[in-house]
Order: C-alpha cells, then sequence, then structure tokens
C-alpha cells in the first residue's frame, strides 16, 4: 500500500514537473515564435525573437553610446534621442517589429494607422502591462481603463474647462512675476546675467501646478517634487530589468526606497487633502484649484472617488503638469536662442498686444506669433518620445490583424520629424507652418501629437498652453537671451525629453 502511495505520488510530482516546463516552454518559445511567425506573414518586417535577448538590450546599447556625445546645434534631434527607433523605422519602414522580453513590440510611424489606434473608443488597446514598480511613479487616471478610465475622466474633465482654467490664471501670474523678479535681481546693475534655466524653469512650473492644482506654493510641495525625481530613477531601472513576478516583494535596498517614497508622498498629499477639506467645511471657496474640484466631484458623486483614488491623481498632476510645461519653455528657450530673428519677432507681438502690463487671459488668446514658436517647438522636441499600447484581443486595424498580447510602439517624434508630412525643411524652425492653425501645418493633418489624440488626449494640454504663453510673453517683455558659450546641445529622454547637460542662458534685461 505504501508503495501504491509513494509511486502516485512520484507520478504526480513527475506529471506537475512535466506540465510546469510545458508551460515554460510555451511562455517563452512556443507563443513568442508563433506571433512573430503570424506577423511576419503579414509582410511586417524586423528583428527575430531571441531567448534573453529581446530589443531592450540593444536599444540600450545604442542609446548609450549615441548619449555619450553630444550633437551639433541642429533640431535633427531623432537619431541622437532614440537610436534604436529611430534606426527600425530606416531600416523596415513604418510598420516594424522588436521585442519587449517575450512580447513582439510594433513599431507603427504611420499616422493613419496611429489615429486609428489612439481614437480607439472600445478599449481595444490599452495601455501595456508594466512592472508593477514603474506604476508607483504616477497611476491615477493615466494607467485605468474601460468604464473606471471613463468614469474618472467625466469627473476630473471640468477640472480643465476653459472658465476654470479663467479663475487659475492670477496663481499662473503669481508664479511667472516671481520668477521674472529672481531673474531681474541676478541681472542687477551688470545687465546681463549666465544661468541654466532649466532648474529655474522646473521651480516655476512646480509653482504654477502647486497654486494652480493645490492652492500652496512651491515651497510647500517641493519635497514632493524631489521625492518624485528619485523616483523617476528608480522606476526606470524596475523598467528596464527583466520583470520576474513576486520580485517587487523582496526586501531589497530599492524596494523598500519605492515603497518608502511612495508612502511619504501619499502622507504628504493625505494632510493636504485634509487641510482643503477643513477649509471648505468652513466656507471657502473650492473652486479656484484642482483639488478643491476634485473633493466638490468626491462630495457629489460619493462611490465614484475615494481619498485614495485623489491622492493617485494627485500625484500625477504633480508629475505630469510640472514636467511637461518646465522642458516646453527650455526647449523654447533654446531654440529662440539658435533663432534671435524669431525671438524679436515673438517679443515685437508681446509688447504689441501688451506692453509691459502682465498678460491677461484675452491678450494670451490674441498672441498668434507665440503660439505659432510654441507649436513648432513642441513639434521638434516633444515632451514624450512616443506612446505605447497593447493588444488584449485579436484586432485588425488598417489591413493588419493584430492578435491579443502584442506590445505597439507609436513614435511621436519620428512623425514630427518626417519629411513625407512637413516637407524637405522638417528640420528647421519654420514657426510660420502653424500659421493657419494645426490642422493646416503638415500636409497630412494626423501628423501632429505632442499631447496624443483620440478619447485619451491629454487633459491638460490647454493647462500647459496657457502656463506657456504666460510665462514666454513675460520672459520676452523684460529680457532677450542667448546661448551660453558652455552649452552643449544634447536633448535625451528620462520619461520626459530634456537637455542633457543643461540649459544655459545669457539673460539680458530690457
Amino acid at each position: 500500500m505504501e508503495i501504491f502511495t509513494l509511486r502516485k505520488l512520484s507520478a504526480s510530482c513527475v506529471l506537475l514537473t512535466l506540465c510546469i516546463v510545458l508551460r515554460v516552454f510555451y511562455n517563452i518559445w512556443w507563443r513568442p515564435k508563433s506571433l512573430e511567425k503570424l506577423l511576419k506573414k503579414q509582410g511586417i518586417r524586423g528583428t527575430s525573437y531571441k531567448l534573453f535577448n529581446g530589443g531592450m538590450r540593444e536599444s540600450q546599447r545604442l542609446i548609450k553610446e549615441a548619449w555619450s556625445k553630444p550633437m551639433s546645434l541642429n533640431h535633427q534631434i531623432a537619431p541622437r534621442v532614440n537610436p534604436f527607433f529611430h534606426q527600425m523605422v530606416q531600416k523596415y519602414g513604418k510598420i516594424s517589429m522588436s521585442w519587449i522580453e517575450t512580447r513582439p513590440r510594433l513599431i507603427i510611424a504611420d499616422p493613419e494607422l496611429m489615429a486609428q489606434i489612439l481614437n480607439d473608443k472600445n478599449g481595444q488597446f490599452q495601455k501595456p502591462p508594466l512592472n508593477p514598480l514603474v506604476d508607483l511613479l504616477t497611476l491615477g487616471i493615466n494607467t485605468l481603463e474601460g468604464d473606471k478610465w471613463a468614469k474618472r475622466r467625466r469627473l476630473i474633465a471640468p477640472a480643465f474647462y476653459h472658465d476654470k482654467l479663467q479663475g487659475m490664471l492670477p496663481a499662473f501670474s503669481t508664479s511667472c512675476c516671481k520668477l521674472i523678479n529672481e531673474w531681474k535681481n541676478l541681472v542687477g546693475s551688470q545687465g546681463s546675467f549666465e544661468l541654466d534655466i532649466e532648474p529655474q524653469l522646473q521651480i516655476l512650473s512646480s509653482d504654477v501646478i502647486s497654486r494652480a492644482a493645490f492652492g500652496s506654493s512651491y515651497e510647500e510641495g517641493q519635497q514632493i517634487f524631489k521625492l518624485q525625481k528619485e523616483q523617476v530613477v528608480l522606476a526606470l531601472e524596475a523598467y528596464q530589468a527583466i520583470y520576474v513576478p513576486g520580485l517587487r516583494f523582496l526586501p531589497t535596498k530599492k524596494n523598500k526606497r519605492r515603497y518608502q517614497i511612495d508612502n511619504e508622498i501619499k502622507a504628504m498629499l493625505r494632510e493636504m487633502i485634509q487641510k482643503k477639506e477643513k477649509a471648505m467645511s468652513n466656507g471657502e471657496s473650492c473652486e479656484s484649484d484642482l483639488l478643491g474640484l476634485l473633493l466638490q466631484c468626491k462630495q457629489q458623486i460619493e462611490n465614484d472617488m475615494t481619498i485614495e483614488d485623489i491622492i493617485e491623481e494627485c500625484k500625477l498632476f504633480y508629475f505630469a503638469g510640472q514636467e511637461t510645461t518646465a522642458n516646453w519653455l527650455t526647449w523654447t528657450m533654446i531654440v529662440l536662442s539658435i533663432h534671435p530673428d524669431w525671438q524679436e519677432k515673438a517679443r515685437e507681438e508681446v509688447l504689441q498686444i501688451c506692453g509691459k502690463k502682465t498678460p491677461q487671459l484675452d491678450s494670451i488668446n490674441h498672441l498668434k506669433i507665440v503660439s505659432m514658436v510654441l507649436h513648432e517647438v513642441i513639434r521638434l522636441y516633444p515632451p514624450v518620445m512616443g506612446l505605447y499600447r497593447h493588444t488584449l484581443q485579436q484586432n485588425d486595424i488598417g489591413g493588419l490583424w493584430l492578435p491579443a498580447g502584442v506590445d505597439i510602439f507609436l513614435p511621436i517624434l519620428l512623425l514630427h520629424h518626417n519629411p513625407e508630412y512637413w516637407g524637405d525643411d522638417v528640420g528647421e524652425f519654420k514657426p510660420e507652418r502653424f500659421a493657419e492653425g494645426v490642422s493646416k501645418a503638415s500636409k497630412d493633418q494626423l501628423a501632429f501629437y505632442p499631447f496624443g489624440w483620440g478619447p485619451r488626449i491629454c487633459l491638460g494640454q490647454s493647462f500647459a498652453m496657457i502656463e506657456a504663453k504666460l510665462a514666454l510673453a513675460m520672459i520676452l517683455q523684460h529680457f532677450s537671451f542667448e546661448l551660453s558659450p558652455s552649452y552643449t546641445h544634447a536633448p535625451y529622454t528620462v520619461i520626459t525629453l530634456q537637455p542633457q547637460h543643461g540649459a544655459q542662458i545669457v539673460l539680458h534685461q530690457i
């Protein structure tokens, strides 16, 4: 009897081991090779699947090589910023295939297909699965899908309506005036001063988002910004590493620091929320900042948004609201330093419409040349290099049959730099492209995606545009600027597109 039981147990162990081996074989070899065969049958070219050797390793090698040296002073930045995707499209065409671990990743650089994917209203294309350690950086609406995303979007969207943004303009102006006064003090009686404007504009954007979103100042939120910058580095490390399920629960030094940062940020935001709730209960207005509007939504629809949900949205406001506009303004000042003729044209317009007074919203809306300049800068230097999607089920898109489990990369930077849609002068700074608006700027009206497209287009784009126009207008009112001899042109990405070695500018007070 005992021998029979042992044999039965032994057979069960062998069977279980065989099942595990077959499952592993299916996941790491059979399924990837089957997907590769399906995609190649449709004429999609690219790199072949290799066990434990996806495109990440080659991408990191090319990036390390490209970022080790600066580039000449021009705007053709795609080969340096991400040489892997640039080479893939150059070699294999607008639709090509690479690999991320065991998942095929299609690079789709065709604007028509990009628009169809981004315009998805049925949840067929969702955000790709990420290492949960990466999600610690920002959660909120950015990572929601389906009905939960739609409900949250409906709740948050009114906070970005024109009338709400108009009410936030005094907060924008306060932050910009503070920056101008600080720069005037730096310039002093000597008439000019050299400084790295990147950290200065990071502080400006941080102050704007703090005042407009939370009714506080940069000084109150600076610890959150500092912690988020540290979390960015840790999140990138997690993203670039091979994901092993369960590894995030190991008490490694970096894992403990990731969760510690997340808990500290949440504790600070929870305290800010409690202060705002107390002020609202005392009868103070709640419509002058985004946090107040979110809490108002929570009161009206109690079951659809919790305090934890609001904390995650606040994390997203802090990170996305600060990074995008700060880098946009930094690149704008760099580009206008390279092109002083356009700097002077923009200044003349600002002085003609606004004089030396702090611009109001109606004045900002009439700054056509400033808008053209900002649009052309964000075309050449978009905040994010591209957008990622993932197929949860089989899809038919533009004649392509995509099975479930395929990652998709939509290269915004490459699209913005493609001469097929922008002309042979695609690498030149020509704001006049946007003289008749965004829709007529390119040969294909769907070739401009700095804030995404479709239902998930960035909620904060109007917020960012008003902030950028106001800040640039006020800087032009009070200063002219040029590149310092110490400036090194080296665009690179740390989540967003940034100058690798800073943005050294010489300010001259007008």
